[in-house]
């Protein structure tokens, strides 16, 4: 590493944030980890890792300014957003608004935003651990979750007013870090994710996966498609809508993740995430898909530079990455090996933890696949 190389600080030490780092270090940064310390990788690949859990910022603003870094950065953490944007804006570093991060880092101050800049998206009420709300005006199905959590975790639907509104929403407030929770109107439709990179409040549109989910009643995502299957009129005016409510969040630098029902031509906004899109979307399955250096981006953002404009023009491949919850998968995975090995990209099954899936994070591994068919892939899929 050159002496004078450039310093750039990560939020946080999961295998979440190992490619950020990998970049970070293939470009001759100096890379230094914040984290709480127990284990993580990150720990032993930075050049410097500091014991500092993500959610002290202060502490972490301290650290930073004595080593002089040059940009800050995270990816699929909502948690580590805030402390990123308020290193930078405090050390005049390329981010987003501390205030505009507290918004996109809490469902309820971002449906509010939605609904004050005419986005469209679903009703909704604020509800606490012993709240017994008013739903007379709503309709069935609700979803109940948590304001401040992702991951699928605290997800509950509810289908009709004969089922406990009350433990939904206990299980959605213990998972929330403020104990709240959210109760909307559930979106029928296809969901999406939309994939974009921003700088300096240009939006960049990157990718739009097709999102698959084991359904009622936690929706835990199953697994991802890019590019998803969808006609270029309707993905124009996703991303015409997407584009305006990054505006009204805020959003002008670095990675965004936003969810998306389509029903026919309704299309509908679930939430947006001021990050890259996790579960390897924007790690893996956007370069393997469009050829697009999106962890690149990011960092090239965070130190103030231009990202390189995609090209989006250029011949596209396939990309889908299907989570490992069962036995089910585990024989898809065998098959995949036996029947069309050269799809496979990578693996990783891990039977350690054998309690039930819950939510995102208690899955037991994935796959990801690759190809110039989309045909060929989808057996592999959920349906």
């Amino acid at each position: 590493m050159a002496e004078n190389a450039r310093k750039i600080a990560i939020i946080g030490a999961s295998y979440l944030q190992l490619p950020l780092l990998e970049k970070a270090k293939s470009m001759g940064l100096e890379t230094h980890v914040f984290a709480w310390k127990c284990g993580d990788i990150g720990e032993t690949v930075a050049d410097h890792f500091h014991p500092i859990s993500i959610v002290e910022k202060e502490k972490i603003l301290e650290e930073c300014q004595k080593i002089g870094i040059s940009g800050i950065c995270s990816i699929a953490s909502d948690l580590a957003v805030i402390t990123v944007n308020y290193v930078a804006e405090k050390m005049g570093l390329i981010g987003n608004g501390i205030s505009d991060s507290l918004i996109t880092t809490n469902k309820y101050h971002m449906k509010r935003a939605f609904e004050e800049n005419n986005i469209p998206a679903a009703r909704c009420i604020l509800v606490s651990e012993n709240d017994i709300p008013d739903l007379s005006e709503f309709t069935y199905p609700l979803i109940v979750k948590p304001t401040d959590r992702s991951g699928s975790r605290g997800v509950t639907r509810l289908n009709s007013p004969d089922e406990s509104i009350e433990e939904a929403i206990s299980r959605a407030v213990d998972q929330s870090f403020e104990k709240k929770a959210l109760v909307e109107e559930y979106i029928f439709g296809d969901e999406y994710s939309v994939e974009c990179v921003s700088f300096r409040g240009e939006h960049e549109f990157l990718a739009m996966t097709k999102k698959y989910t084991t359904g009622d009643p936690h929706y835990i995502e199953k697994g991802h498609l890019e590019p998803a299957p969808i006609d270029e009129t309707t993905k124009e005016k996703v991303i015409r809508i997407i584009f305006s409510a990054l505006d009204a969040l805020g959003i002008q630098n670095g990675a965004s993740h936003s969810e998306v029902k389509i029903c026919g031509e309704d299309i509908k906004v679930i939430e947006i995430g001021a990050r890259m899109g996790g579960d390897m979307i924007g790690s893996s399955l956007v370069q393997l898909s469009t050829g697009y250096d999106f962890v690149k981006a990011v960092i090239d953002i965070s130190l103030g530079d231009r990202p390189q404009k995609p090209d989006l023009n250029s011949e596209q491949r396939y990309a889908a990455i299907r989570y490992i919850i069962d036995d089910e998968e585990v024989k898809i995975l065998e098959n995949l090996k036996n029947e069309a090995s050269d799809l496979l990209y990578a693996s990783d099954l891990d039977w350690a933890d054998d309690g039930p899936v819950v939510d995102s994070s208690s899955r037991k591994g994935y796959f990801i696949l690759t190809s110039d068919s989309m045909e060929r892939l989808l057996p592999y899929l959920p349906e």
